[in-house]
């Protein structure tokens, strides 16, 4: 871990454990929505949102982030892996907030809202009864129930029918796995492994949820007719290195060796007429383990978007154990029709793919063409012994 990370982490804890003050506001209170532009890490590619309040006639100046979580929750993994983790509303002071983003040089804007001083002390007494102890935890959802979707919700529960907000960069069209994509590259380790591991849930038309989806929304969105915002701000610049990709480290350079490995070795099997057992292995326990891992999302864990993936479909749980059977020099009689159903699977996998049922990666192709021409060639083996 960077020198830089601890101290973000120190000072994040500083200003959530270390902050606790009672106020009075002025007229002059303003209240803003502060976006994070993206991180280095996969936990902070998304960006992140939180509400600032200020008021310049005293020393009032603090953020409410519903982004928080206890790294010291008892089986913290495990409740983090099935989606029983609580999130919480913590109050910092905005000057640790904006230091922890210079340290990571992520860009920093303020969107500063055009409320009334009923308004802005209705969303605070809002914020205050949400951050009481019995109410600052909530379970914690990417898409439906994140740091950022609390934001307009709440602006919707103070303002009511005065605040009409706009799909803002959302079309119609859009999809919760397209919002993803916007924000990832298509050729990444990342962006492969969202696709694997998420359902045909993302695939339904998508809301704001991510952080710049928001700050679109609110540019475009409106109170008693009048814009909400009446002020952007540019608080930090992007000052991340650029990062060039190493084509030689992407999932699409290392699916084409596996494709090429798998034809050439298939090639030579079927010229010699025997099998190589090492390959089959690997295949088999390989789209087993995944296919046991999606099972493990999809039935196991309270995450919503990661139920009716039908990746699990070209990714077959059985052939974790069905890839003993295949280290034995002589292929079981079931074996044909086993292969058969797998490259039914396959197609079925298309199918839906076609159908727009569940959209998949299209690195996929690559594991699909690769797992059918071994599937067919074994079932072919299988009749000729």
């Amino acid at each position: 871990m960077h020198i830089r990370t601890y101290l973000f982490l120190f000072l994040l804890v500083f200003s959530v454990s270390g902050f606790s003050q009672e106020f009075t506001i002025s007229a002059l209170t303003r209240v803003s929505i502060l976006t994070v532009g993206p991180g280095d890490e996969l936990n902070s590619k998304f960006g992140h949102s939180a509400i600032r309040v200020k008021d310049p006639t005293t020393d009032l100046d603090i953020v409410y982030n519903y982004g928080m979580f206890d790294f010291n929750t008892p089986n913290f993994y495990m409740k983090f892996t099935r989606g029983k983790l609580d999130y919480r509303l913590a109050k910092q002071r905005f000057t640790y907030f904006l230091r922890s983003y210079e340290i990571e040089k992520r860009w920093l804007k303020e969107q500063v809202l055009q409320l009334k001083p009923e308004e802005v002390q209705a969303l605070l007494g809002f914020l205050e009864k949400n951050h009481l102890p019995e109410n600052r935890f909530y379970k914690y959802d990417f898409f439906f129930d994140n740091c950022t979707t609390r934001l307009p919700e709440a602006l919707k529960t103070v303002l009511g029918t005065k605040l009409t907000l706009d799909p803002g960069d959302v079309g119609d069209e859009t999809t919760y796995r397209d919002l993803i994509h916007q924000n990832l590259e298509l050729n990444s380790w990342s962006n492969f492994g969202i696709d694997l591991a998420l359902g045909s849930v993302i695939d339904e038309k998508g809301t704001p949820f991510l952080p710049i989806n928001v700050y679109d929304q609110l540019e475009q969105s409106k109170i008693n007719t009048e814009p909400i915002v009446y002020k952007d701000i540019s608080l930090l610049e992007d000052h991340r290195p650029e990062n060039k990709a190493n084509f030689l480290t992407t999932p699409f350079f290392w699916l084409v060796i596996v494709l090429g490995a798998v034809a050439l070795v298939t090639y030579f099997d079927f010229k010699k007429g025997k099998r190589s057992r090492w390959l089959d292995f690997g295949l088999f326990f390989s789209t087993g383990a995944a296919g046991l891992l999606i099972l493990f999302l999809w039935f196991a864990t309270d995450h919503q978007a990661t139920k009716t993936n039908f990746n699990a479909l070209w990714a077959f749980a059985p052939n974790l154990i069905v890839a003993f059977f295949m280290l034995k020099k002589q292929l079981p009689a079931w074996s044909r029709a086993y292969c058969y159903l797998l490259v039914g699977l396959i197609l079925v996998t298309v199918l839906l793919w076609v159908l727009n049922i569940q959209v998949f990666s299209p690195l996929i192709i690559l594991i699909l063409v690769a797992l059918a021409i071994r599937y067919l060639f074994l079932s072919r083996l299988a009749v000729v012994r």
